[in-house]
Order: structure tokens, then C-alpha cells, then sequence
């Protein structure tokens, strides 16, 4: 059966990342979660004191590049692959609040960004892949069998992040995960290096009334129709 790349863009927060590890088992795809590769960088760099609320060594994160060591190993009890940094699972970690504050100003830079993206690129050199994040329909993979850009309001965003954060973390206020939901918004879309727009091409789905099931239904449809 002929094999298609499918890229999956979108606001933070719209569920790209559940979407696309449904479509990739449902389809035996293999899942390349771009979002957490950024966010491990982040972390790298807050653990290196590169940045934090007060500062940001943007040059000294270039100089730093090089050393980062980033993979995916394949979790059969998850059942997707989970980012390493080196030789640590940071999976878990990287989802804080604070690491979500930092990574789209991680992201912002085009030497992280030209890293990240030569990666992504040779995952998916043999098809068969889904891959969400920010710009995959527009630089990773422009050519991709199938696009979609995920949106949804941010009132509604910021409600599914807080529901996932408060079991973490009961200290967690919806108005300071409301306020970073807006403020990544404003970051990914005004950045001069591959800001997140919504391919020509792509399929546009608002997710904001939809459950995550009618929301999958949808989109492997429109999978499927490609494959054939």
C-alpha cells in the first residue's frame, strides 16, 4: 500500500500531538512529536542557564548546539516514541508550564530552528510518517500528501492545557496558563524565521466543538482518500 506524509500544523494546545499519535497507530505510521524536540532544547537550555525570566544567552545556545544529542526510542507501552536528551528520557518533564514559557523564544532562534528541521527532514525521507508542530506543512515537509492546521479559541485552548496541568501541579492558575496560550500565539506567528502560518494547501479544521474521536474520524478520512 502506497505510503503518504502527513503534516499536522497548529495553535499550541489544539491537540495536534493526540491527533497525530492515533493517526500513526491506526495507520502503523511511525509519530515524530517536533514540538518536543524543541521543548528538550528548551530544557537543555534552562538547565545550562542560558535562559530564564530575566535573561536569554542567545548566542551562547548556538555555541551550545552542537553538544545537544536529541532521539526518539519507541515506548510499546505508550505506544508512540519518547524524546531523549542524551541518554535521558525528558518526556515527562518537558511538559511544565515552565519549560512552555521558554520554548517558543527556543524556537525563535534560526540556528535551533535549521537543526531541528534537517532532523525532522530525515525522518521522514521514507514516507509513511506523522509529524506535527508549527511549520511542517510549510518547511519540513511542503510537499506532504496531506496538511492539516489545527486551530481552536484560546479561552478553550487554555482550559484542555490547565485540565492536564492541575494533576501535575494543583498550584497552577487558568489565568497564568490562559496568559501563556496567548502569548505563544503571538510569538509563533510574528517570528521572522518560519512563523506558524497555515499552508495554502492545507485543510483547516477547528477543533474547538469537537470531540477528540469526531476530530480523528475526520482526519483519517481524509488520510485514507489519500492513501488510495
Amino acid at each position: 500500500m502506497k505510503k503518504i506524509t502527513i503534516a499536522i500544523d497548529g495553535f499550541s494546545s489544539t491537540g495536534k500531538s493526540t491527533l497525530a499519535k492515533s493517526l500513526a497507530k491506526s495507520l502503523s505510521y511511525v509519530y515524530i512529536d517536533t514540538g518536543a524536540m524543541y521543548r528538550a532544547v528548551t530544557l537543555f537550555a534552562m538547565r545550562k542557564g542560558l535562559i530564564d525570566k530575566n535573561h536569554f544567552n542567545k548566542e551562547g545556545l548556538v555555541e551550545s548546539l552542537p553538544t545537544i544529542e536529541l532521539h526518539f526510542e519507541y515506548n510499546p507501552e505508550k505506544g508512540f516514541a519518547e524524546v531523549f536528551l542524551g541518554q535521558e528520557n525528558v518526556e515527562g518533564v518537558i511538559r511544565s508550564l515552565e519549560v512552555s514559557q521558554y520554548v517558543s523564544q527556543i524556537a525563535e532562534v534560526p540556528e535551533v530552528r535549521r537543526k531541528l528541521v534537517e532532523q525532522q527532514q530525515s525522518f521522514g525521507k521514507s514516507k509513511g510518517v506523522v509529524m506535527d508542530g508549527r511549520d511542517i506543512g510549510t518547511v519540513v515537509f511542503p510537499d506532504a500528501e496531506l496538511k492539516v492546521f489545527m486551530t481552536a479559541s484560546p479561552e478553550i485552548r487554555a482550559q484542555r492545557r490547565y485540565d492536564e496541568l492541575i494533576v501535575k501541579d494543583p498550584n497552577i492558575s487558568y489565568e497564568a496558563v490562559f496568559k501563556n496560550v496567548v502569548d505563544r500565539d503571538q510569538i509563533d506567528t510574528t517570528r521572522a524565521d518560519s512563523p506558524l502560518v497555515k499552508a495554502d494547501d492545507a485543510i483547516e479544521v477547528d477543533n474547538s466543538h469537537l470531540t477528540i474521536e469526531e476530530q480523528f474520524n475526520l482526519i483519517l478520512d481524509l488520510a485514507q482518500e489519500r492513501i488510495r
